[in-house]
């Protein structure tokens, strides 16, 4: 595999601000005091860079950074936006919504018995779509029945990303309907060895399939349609060099995304890794767009590591630099951000009706090009989607659902049915003047992570 870890990008829509270059943060340098937050993809700011994928180790402080909200198990049908919040609206409160979005995705009814699902999108021009959780998971069983997108240089993705870079990753490459990617990361570290090809059953773009990971504190397994493809022991992955196990360990987000490996301006490997450059002009795409299909995702939480420190049973928190499942601690801090001004350290208050607006540019909403991993080679991110109800790539109807576009997908009989339902993870590109609270509303986007 070419790519680094976290496989999946947004693309933020046109907002009212100006992008600008903000600080950076790394293994060697922290994010400043006034955007203390480090996101996944190297960038510092507030607001949502503060909350899921906030980077404890390259952040200000630990505390810059909004505790994890711990596990909630459950079956998460995916047939409605209803329990989906767009990046920029939401604020850190996992009691109001279980996934939060970047990029615009859409509920497709299938005509043949009229059941409904999620399509995660890519049309030219965009970096796909992406679906976060708003909770973590900290050792447990997770699966979701998917389809995947069919093509060249589109990739589909279902993994569970950590805050700082563990990475667990099933990834699905257009051109290989029959195969999928098995992969694992420690603290973002690239691993070539790591992956494994799996076989599927059946064509992966046009049936439904289960794919589960079972993730325990000494072994991890790989599940497709119930059966076994893959197991990790953690025991063989001791780094004598490091003195540490380079095996994922750290809460963790589940993350589905659709995203373009193969596009011209991405690291020659990553194209080659991917089958190709995209066709925009394939027959496996409709409506304009190529897309993947999420009916359910289900989540068994398991017990924590025994002798950590307890102090609550609302969120996890960092304790200490190693970022081993030791240094967790479970507390009862949850902080909720009073707009995309706040931080973990200072989360404000909601703005009132004649407060005045900030004034100073700020980056409040995370970017990059990750996609199933922390990947190295990373694509630019950022790119407008148009948002005209006439444009060749917007789907056909929407409805306004609980504040957010909820967008209704229209196949169409007069095309082949290129069945694609994909997971890909990334956080969408939007950094905008400090003027405009509302910022970014991240269209039909996403890349790889």
């Amino acid at each position: 595999m070419v790519r680094g870890a976290l496989s999946a990008v947004l693309v933020a829509a046109a907002f009212a601000g100006t992008a600008f270059a903000g600080a950076k943060c790394s293994t060697t340098q922290k994010c400043p005091e006034d955007t203390p937050c480090c996101s996944l993809y190297g960038d510092c700011g507030v607001g949502a860079f503060c909350l899921g994928g906030c980077n404890p180790l390259q952040s200000h402080k630990f505390e810059s950074c909004v505790p994890n909200p711990v596990c909630k198990g459950g079956k998460y049908a995916l047939d409605s936006l209803d329990d989906v919040k767009t990046i920029d609206k939401y604020l850190g409160d996992p009691s109001k919504t279980n996934w939060q979005s970047q990029g615009l995705p859409a509920i497709y009814t299938d005509p043949n018995g009229g059941q409904k699902s999620t399509l995660l999108t890519l049309s030219q021009g965009t970096s796909g779509t992406l679906l976060a959780s708003t909770f973590y998971v900290w050792y447990g069983k997770i699966c979701a029945r998917l389809s995947t997108a069919q093509g060249k240089g589109v990739v589909t993705a279902f993994i569970l990303m950590s805050d700082v870079k563990d990475e667990i990753d099933f990834e699905f490459i257009g051109a290989s309907i029959n195969q999928g990617l098995s992969n694992f990361y420690s603290q973002g570290v690239t691993v070539y060895t790591n992956g494994k090809n799996l076989t599927v059953d059946g064509p992966s773009t046009l049936e439904m399939h289960d794919y589960c990971v079972d993730w325990k504190q000494d072994d991890l397994t790989w599940y497709i349609d119930g059966k076994e493809s893959r197991k990790l022991e953690r025991k063989d992955t001791w780094n004598a060099t490091s003195g540490r196990f380079d095996y994922p360990q750290t809460p963790s987000r589940v993350m589905l995304s659709l995203w373009p490996a193969g596009l011209p301006t991405n690291a020659k490997g990553t194209v080659d890794w991917a089958g190709g450059e995209i066709d925009w002009n394939s027959p496996y795409m409709q409506n304009g767009y190529y897309y993947a299909r999420f009916q359910e995702v289900n989540v068994e939480c398991y017990d924590h590591p025994k002798g950590i420190q307890t102090k609550g049973d609302k969120s996890y928190k960092y304790t200490d630099r190693a970022a081993t499942n030791n240094t967790i601690a479970i507390a009862n801090d949850l902080v909720v951000l009073g707009s995309l001004m706040g931080t973990g350290e200072k989360p404000g208050e909601a703005p009132k009706s004649g407060d005045s607006k900030p004034t100073g540019n700020v980056a409040m909403v995370p970017g990059g090009n990750p996609g199933g991993g922390n990947r190295a080679e990373q694509t630019s991110a950022g790119q407008t989607q148009p948002t005209d109800a006439s444009s060749p790539n917007s789907p056909q109807s929407t409805n306004e659902v609980g504040g957010d576009s909820q967008t209704t997908f229209n196949q169409g009989g007069d095309k082949p049915a290129a069945a694609g339902a994909g997971s890909a993870l990334e956080p969408g590109l939007g950094r905008i003047s400090g003027s405009a609270l509302a910022i970014v509303i991240a269209i039909m986007g996403l890349i790889t992570l």
